[in-house]
């Protein structure tokens, strides 16, 4: 017995076959995904810098309340959460596209996630990386923008490749 392929090509009933409905969905996926990766990335990075700070307690308890938020509810409830409970409790983001609610779901998810990964990766460089930051002259900010994030994304890569395969499963 062998599979019958031209069934791919047969009509909907709507004028359109079966395969340009599911290059259609292909579409969808890698766009949510893409832009689900991009709200992750920005925010993770960010919530991740956030979790090392040394002299801000407040930056500090906002990435970690991000991080113990978003990753400890499950992501099916979260997409729940976004696309039925927000739109109920606040009327006008009844306006929001579903398409942006689910690339905010996922984004945010997600960015739990890599804030993690980003906060692993930065604790991992030894401690005189910072301390040469600060001995070259550096503020706080320059220190993480020119020493230790440059050296901290390299070892989280494959960590990421992983989280951006799972965003497009």
């Amino acid at each position: 017995m062998s599979w019958d392929w031209r069934v791919f090509l047969n009509d909907d009933g709507s004028g359109r076959t079966y395969l340009q409905w599911m290059f259609d969905a292909w579409g969808w996926t890698l766009a949510v995904a893409g832009c689900a990766w991009l709200v992750a990335m920005v925010l993770g990075a960010l919530m991740g810098t956030f979790r090392t700070l040394p002299n801000s307690p407040w930056l500090v308890r906002l990435g970690n309340a991000w991080v113990e938020l978003f990753r400890n509810i499950p992501l099916l409830v979260q997409i729940f959460i976004w696309y039925f409970v927000l739109p109920k409790v606040f009327p006008p983001m009844k306006a929001v596209p579903g398409f942006a609610l689910v690339v905010l779901a996922l984004g945010f998810f997600t960015s739990a996630r890599i804030a993690e990964q980003v906060r692993a990766g930065i604790q991992a460089l030894p401690r005189g990386q910072r301390y040469a930051g600060m001995a070259m002259g550096f503020t706080t900010a320059q220190t993480y923008r020119y020493v230790l994030l440059p050296m901290a994304l390299r070892i989280i890569i494959p960590p990421l490749t992983s989280e951006s395969m799972n965003l497009l499963k």
